[in-house]
């Protein structure tokens, strides 16, 4: 029994820990005991996605576990099974079983919570961990040139509940609230296929981290980029397109990113009047995951404030309603700029997808460190004169409107015409006042510096950072995680019936969470997952196709030599080895599918 083991719940191997203990024995490899009806045990699917997506690539170089009983791909394993089985915080394991998870990896037990918190937090070391999330981001990019051509780029606020860590406030549009929280600059595909993220506990806006940060590394990293020649020789060739939403919207920043060679597309954020309907022509429009649709499209080239040019594509909705994409790379038709700029919302959903299935938002750690002192922050001295001039603006505008609409509504008579000129005269009087006021504050606010660096801002009012490193190792074995499940998605969406298409991802969220019996064979090299028959009959034909490809990669559970293969019980009884306490060889069992 777990509970009775010697040296705490399903520790059964007492040699192995004590050698470990002792520092006289290295991590032990994983050893396949034969199981029946393993919790979650379905997340051994996922293991050649993951693998495939790079989860154990350039590991070795970046990371190092201290002479212990778990080996580093443990634990990265385990990170990743509990992604995928929607296992939402490290704390749930808490009441998880940890023999049971043990045997999905080979060993007796899962670590205890604290030593797995402790694990991650040695290993999240910051610089080591941009290092290895760098490789992975410029192998994905590697393996599909063609996408990381349009790259898409978003912020996405994650809030903080605590109360451990001064944050700065951000504007949370999902909530329509000034939270405490940090920001998150994404970067994925038109697919939405995530590539890689830049943290910011101060968020200075889009266009600058674009400039400053996400543009330089992406043209390091995107392949297949122009040459200096052929730039040259054709003024219409841009490095890559960049697509952002309106945060990002600059005439400069656009002028300067195009002199940069980078392609833009961004919406319109002051339009101007709606062009006539007679400009707009239908159009087949192919969207990102190879849908086509029928769009009311018009183009010219418009010109902004800077007098920088750039094609303007609108499109008229069937309520009249009338979209500006911008575009600064001439070689896009109408019709793929409307499809790069419409493609957005992949990234949005991509967004949404992995705070309610793989708890993007959730903190890792605790901890929290001080924020550099050179960091530019704004200013709290501006920050309140602002907001005197944003109090005294909204006052002027009541009384502008008020103002505006006084009429004598009573018969033209002396005395009432008196009383409706004083009391216009007495609103007059106030609006000069806020007027006046108002000037006043907005000269006092230009005298005062909007920016400070950190270290110049009194104790009370300064900022700290949540400690980033083991959040930034769990969040990038969950984009590994993600890749895994969209290129098993993929296969189920070839086998699915045609009405059942757009479930491939619930349906892998089922097998993820299933039971499964596992059965070693050390004299023939494989694991055999062999899963339960799926609830619903028509969906099997899916799963069997699935464990047909997975089986077909030959892949091996690392720190084994067992080639994995992977079955579905079919609807006979079946004999499942499995080991009883108190016993040294196997025995049968029988089981009803």
């Amino acid at each position: 029994m777990d509970a009775q083991a010697p040296l705490g719940v399903a520790a059964h191997n007492v040699a192995g820990r004590i050698m470990a203990s002792l520092g006289k024995g290295g991590p032990v490899d994983s050893r396949f005991e034969p199981s029946a009806d393993v919790p979650k045990a379905g997340v051994l699917l996922a293991l050649p996605a993951l693998l495939a997506s790079g989860l154990w690539e350039h590991t070795e170089e970046h990371f190092r576990l201290p002479s212990g009983y778990y080996q580093l791909v443990h634990l990265f394993l385990l990170v990743a099974f509990l992604a995928l089985a929607r296992v939402k915080s490290l704390e749930s394991l808490r009441y998880c079983a940890p023999g049971e998870w043990g045997k999905v990896l080979g060993l007796d037990r899962i670590p205890e919570v604290r030593t797995l918190r402790e694990k991650l937090q040695s290993l999240g070391e910051e610089k080591k961990v941009s290092a290895w999330t760098a490789q992975l981001s410029r192998r994905w990019m590697a393996e599909d040139p063609e996408s990381a051509g349009t790259l898409y780029v978003d912020g996405h606020v994650r809030v903080y509940h605590g109360s451990a860590a001064r944050l700065p406030k951000h504007y949370v549009s999902r909530q329509r609230l000034c939270l405490r929280a940090t920001t998150d600059y994404w970067v994925n595909a038109a697919d939405g296929q995530p590539f890689f993220v830049v943290h910011r506990p101060v968020d200075p806006g889009l266009l600058k981290v674009l400039e400053e940060e996400i543009i330089p590394r992406l043209e390091k990293e995107v392949p297949n980029q122009p040459t200096a020649e052929a730039l040259a020789a054709d003024p219409t060739l841009d490095k890559f397109i960049v697509v952002f939403d309106r945060e990002g919207y600059s005439p400069e920043g656009l002028k300067r990113l195009k002199e940069r060679r980078i392609g833009c597309l961004t919406y319109h954020k002051h339009p101007g009047a709606d062009w006539p309907e007679s400009e707009f022509e239908t159009c087949t429009v192919k969207l990102a995951h190879g849908n086509q649709e029928e769009l009311k499209l018009a183009e010219r080239h418009t010109k902004l404030s800077n007098d920088f040019e750039v094609r303007e594509i609108r499109h008229l909705d069937a309520a009249g309603h009338q979209t500006a994409v911008l575009a600064t790379n001439e070689r896009l038709s109408r019709e793929a700029a409307a499809a790069g700029m419409f493609g957005r919302w992949s990234q949005e959903n991509f967004l949404k997808y992995m705070r309610e299935h793989y708890a993007l938002d959730r903190l890792v750690s605790y901890q929290v460190e001080k924020m550099d002192e050179t960091t530019q922050v704004v200013n709290p001295a501006w920050r309140k004169l602002d907001r005197a001039v944003r109090s005294l603006s909204a006052k002027l505008h009541a009384r502008l409107a008020r103002f505006g609409a006084m009429n004598l509504a009573e018969t033209i008579e002396p005395q009432a015409v008196e009383k409706f000129l004083k009391k216009k005269s007495a609103l007059q009087r106030e609006v000069q006042e806020l007027q006046t006021q108002l000037k006043a504050k907005k000269a006092e606010r230009a005298d005062v510096a909007h920016h400070l660096p950190l270290g110049q801002v009194p104790e009370a009012e300064r900022f700290d950072r949540l400690s980033s490193g083991s959040k930034d190792l769990v969040d990038t074995i969950k984009l590994v995680a993600y890749r895994a499940e969209t290129a098993m998605a993929h296969i189920m969406r070839e086998a699915l019936p045609k009405w059942r298409k757009e479930e491939e991802r619930r349906l892998l969220q089922s097998l993820y969470a299933s039971e499964a019996d596992l059965i070693p064979d050390p004299a023939a090299g494989t694991l055999t997952v062999r899963l339960h028959y799926p609830a619903n009959a028509m969906l099997a034909g899916a799963v069997e196709k699935l464990c047909e490809e997975l089986t077909a990669t030959q892949t091996v559970f690392p720190t084994t030599k067992l080639r994995l293969v992977y079955q579905l019980a079919c609807g006979e009884r079946q004999a499942v080895p499995c080991v009883e306490a108190g016993e040294t060889s196997p025995k049968i069992r029988e089981q009803d599918d």
